[in-house]
C-alpha cells in the first residue's frame, strides 16, 4: 500500500497524515440497500401525488360542468345532439334510365339526278323545309322531249304495220278455208302478225322510257325535311348519278336519338315492350336541366356490343320546335315504369353499416335506436324503402354521424335547458324549492 494514495492516506488539521481504513463488506450492503429503499420512497410520493392531482382536476370538471360534452349541465351529463329528421311518406316513384345519346335524323337523302343534263333552274333555298315531292331543280328537258316524240313515231309506225299485218292473215285465212292458197304462206303471215306485236310492245316500252327520262329532268324531293347547302348552280351540267348529287335533304320531324345502355337494364325494358307498354322518353340537354323534346323509346339492338357491354337502342321524337338537331349530344331519359305509393325518405337518411343499410328512428322518447331497412327505387331526393320502415315514423336525416344507439336528441325548435335542471333539485328562487 501506498502511503501518499489519498484513497488511504489522510491528512487531519494539525496536518499529521493518517491512514484511512476501508468499509467492510457488511458495511457496503447496507449502504445499498438504505440507497435501493430511499428510490423507492420517492417514485411512491410521486405516484401519489399525480393522482391526487387527476382525481382533483376531474371533481372540479364535474363541479363546473365544462368537460367534454357537458354542454354546461350539472354532474357531468352531456347535452342531447341537435338533429335534421324527417318522416316517412308516399310518392310515386319512376323508374329511369339515362344515358348520353346522339341526335339522328329519321332520313338523310342525297338527292341525285337520274338523267344528265344541264340545269336551267334551282327551286328551293338553302335551308329550306320542303315537302316530299316539292320539286328542287330543272334539267333541260328538251333533249329527252325528242327522244319521246322520235319513240312515239316508231310505235304508230309499227302499229300500222301490225294492222296490215293482221287484215292481210284474215283474208289467207279465207282463202286457206277454199282451199285457194298454201297453208304455209297462211303461216307465214300469222308469224309477222305475232313479230309485229312484239315490235310495238318494244315501242310501247321505249315510249314510256322517254316519258320516264323526261319527268326525271324536274327533280323532285324524294323525303320532307331540311335542305342542306347549295351543291351546284344554274348552268351546270350533271351527269346521272353524280355523287355530291343536287342537295342533300334531312328529315327533321320526325327525329331520333341513338343511345348505348348496359346490358342488365335491358331485360327490364324488354319486359316492358313485351307488355306493349309505351316507355316515355325525354332528351334533355347537356346540364340535364333543360327539357329539349319529348317523345317515346322505339326499339333496342339485336346484338350486345361485347367490347363496351352496351346495348344500342333509339327513341323517336317528333321535334315540333325543332329543338334537336342532327349529330347533337343530348342525354335521353326512359321511364320504364312508375312504381306507385312507395313508401319514400330523403336519401341523408340512409346510413351503411356492416349489415347493410340502416336509418335512425326516432322514438317518442326523443332518442333513437337503429332500424334495418331494405331499399328499392332511388331518385334524387327520395329513396323507397320497401321493408324495414312504416309509413309516418320519423327518422334522422342530419347529424346522424355523432349517433349512437338510444343517444338522446334534440330538434331545431326546441327551446334551450333551464339552468339548474340538471339533477331535477335545484330550481330557481321563484319556485320555492331549494337544493
Amino acid at each position: 500500500m501506498d502511503r501518499h494514495d489519498p484513497d488511504f492516506v489522510t491528512q487531519d488539521e494539525r496536518g499529521v497524515l493518517t491512514e484511512r481504513r476501508p468499509l467492510s463488506r457488511r458495511a457496503r450492503t447496507i449502504s445499498w440497500i438504505v440507497g435501493i429503499g430511499a428510490i423507492v420512497v420517492l417514485v411512491a410520493l410521486a405516484v401519489f401525488l399525480s393522482q391526487g392531482g387527476s382525481s382533483s382536476g376531474k371533481a372540479g370538471a364535474g363541479r363546473s360542468g365544462g368537460g367534454p360534452g357537458g354542454g354546461g349541465r350539472r354532474g357531468g351529463m352531456s347535452a342531447p345532439t341537435t338533429v335534421g329528421t324527417a318522416k316517412a311518406a308516399l310518392a310515386d316513384l319512376p323508374v329511369q334510365v339515362e344515358a348520353l345519346g346522339t341526335v339522328t335524323p329519321a332520313a338523310t337523302v342525297t338527292v341525285r339526278p337520274q338523267v344528265s343534263g344541264t340545269i336551267v333552274q334551282l327551286l328551293y333555298r338553302e335551308g329550306q323545309i320542303v315537302r316530299k315531292g316539292e320539286p328542287l331543280a330543272v334539267i333541260d328537258p328538251r333533249p329527252y322531249q325528242a327522244a319521246l316524240m322520235q319513240a312515239r313515231g316508231a310505235l304508230v309506225r309499227d302499229q300500222a304495220q301490225l294492222e296490215n299485218a293482221k287484215l292481210q292473215l284474215a283474208r289467207y285465212n279465207t282463202l286457206l278455208n277454199q282451199d285457194s292458197i298454201a297453208r304455209q304462206d297462211r303461216d307465214t303471215q300469222a308469224a309477222l302478225v305475232h313479230q309485229l306485236e312484239g315490235t310495238v310492245l318494244a315501242d310501247r316500252g321505249t315510249v314510256q322510257q322517254a316519258q320516264i327520262n323526261v319527268g326525271f329532268t324536274r327533280i323532285v324531293s324524294p323525303v320532307s325535311g331540311r335542305v342542306g347547302l347549295r351543291v351546284v348552280d344554274i348552268g351546270n351540267y350533271i351527269g346521272a348519278g353524280d355523287t355530291n348529287g343536287i342537295v342533300v335533304v334531312t328529315t327533321l320531324q320526325p327525329i331520333d336519338v341513338e343511345f348505348a345502355i348496359p346490358q342488365q337494364q335491358a331485360p327490364e325494358i324488354q319486359k316492358r315492350i313485351a307488355q306493349g307498354a309505351q316507355i316515355p322518353a325525354i332528351a334533355l340537354d347537356s346540364t340535364r336541366t333543360k327539357t329539349l323534346d319529348t317523345g317515346s323509346f322505339s326499339t333496342l339492338d339485336n346484338r350486345v356490343d361485347t367490347t363496351t357491354g352496351t346495348i344500342k337502342g333509339k327513341a323517336r321524337f317528333p321535334n315540333a320546335a325543332f329543338q334537336l338537331y342532327p349529330s347533337q349530344f343530348v342525354n335521353a331519359r326512359l321511364t320504364i315504369e312508375t312504381v306507385q305509393n312507395a313508401v319514400t325518405v330523403p336519401p341523408a337518411a340512409i346510413q351503411s353499416g356492416p349489415s347493410g343499410p340502416f336509418v335512425w328512428l326516432l322514438k317518442n322518447d326523443r332518442t333513437v335506436t337503429e332500424r334495418k331497412v331494405k331499399l328499392g327505387v332511388a331518385v334524387a331526393d327520395k329513396t323507397q324503402i320497401t321493408s324495414g320502415l312504416a309509413l309516418g315514423e320519423t327518422v334522422v336525416t342530419d347529424g346522424a354521424d355523432r349517433l349512437n344507439e338510444g343517444a338522446k336528441v334534440a330538434l331545431p325548435g326546441d327551446a334551450p335547458p333551464e339552468r339548474g335542471q340538471g339533477n331535477g333539485k335545484r330550481r330557481n328562487r321563484s319556485g320555492g324549492q331549494g337544493g
